[in-house]
């Protein structure tokens, strides 16, 4: 049996004030490897944090000085002439299968840069025989549970180089690589069940090592994603309905067979019941 996931080690911290705003960098590290876990708290309270792997945050790192130089070369603010959609200068970057989206904005209370994650969710929609595969690329900057940390921050202009300046110590004590699981994933498989096609895909961010699970129809299509650490508990209550439900269906069988007469294979019961197709593959 395999034993407790490894604890979360945290290697080092630094904090950052800039203007009201206060900025953790903690750079972390699991079995699968290390990142760096910005969190922002506001003045209020208000909390908001994003994940970034090591080779990721020397990217960002880069786009920082960009950032910060383009910045350096605006003028003041102009508050009767404020960008249509408050953005000045954008950016993104791409990391397996997480997009980060930099942009540079202003509005009336100043410029500052907001950096928010969002996820693509690769698809198959279609036949068995015309397969395509359609990637969705969705920004993710709304709070993840009621008052919970959403995942963006955003960083005062003025503050960018200390930012990066704090960053580029961090990666200079941990380096650029991610470290961590290094194994080749399990391929993806495919269940088709009657009209509805399950794929159950195996990816990895900085986060760990997940599963997601798509359920597909004809344009529809809906996906959980479930944590490593979690599937052993995702089988064993799958595995208890399904006893339950077999228990079920074996009392309800044993009293319809006891009630009838002549069998009952005739009068048209369950017994003439046929279960859904069934057809599983890996892709």
């Amino acid at each position: 049996m395999r034993g407790p996931p490894q604890a979360e080690k945290e290697l080092a911290t630094k904090v950052l004030q800039i203007q009201s705003k206060r900025f953790y960098l903690d750079v972390k590290e699991n079995r699968r490897g290390r990142f760096i876990k910005v969190a922002e708290i506001a003045a209020d309270g208000r909390r908001t944090q994003i994940f970034l792997a090591l080779s990721t945050s020397a990217e960002f790192r880069d786009h920082l000085s960009a950032f910060s130089d383009y910045y350096a070369s605006l003028g003041p603010p102009n508050p009767d002439n404020l960008p249509e959609d408050g953005k000045l200068k954008s950016e993104v970057m791409i990391k397996d299968n997480r997009r980060y989206y930099l942009d540079l904005k202003e509005n009336s209370r100043g410029r500052f840069l907001r950096v928010s994650a969002g996820g693509c969710l690769r698809g198959r929609i279609g036949g068995s025989r015309m397969m395509r595969i359609h990637v969705f690329c969705v920004q993710v900057s709304q709070t993840v549970a009621r008052g919970g940390p959403r995942s963006q921050i955003a960083i005062p202009a003025q503050g960018m180089i200390e930012f990066r300046d704090a960053l580029t110590d961090l990666l200079v004590d941990f380096g650029t690589d991610d470290g961590g699981f290094r194994g080749e994933l399990p391929e993806g498989r495919h269940l088709r069940v009657e009209n509805k096609n399950f794929y159950f895909d195996v990816g990895q961010n900085s986060r760990g090592i997940y599963m997601r699970i798509s359920e597909v129809k004809t344009n529809f299509r809906s996906s959980i994603t479930i944590p490593e650490k979690s599937w052993v508990r995702f089988r064993d209550i799958f595995s208890e309905y399904v006893d339950k439900m077999h228990d079920v269906e074996g009392n309800h069988s044993g009293s319809q067979g006891g009630s009838s007469v002549g069998g009952g294979m005739e009068s048209g019961g369950a017994g003439d019941a046929s279960p859904p197709l069934v057809q599983e593959s890996s892709k």
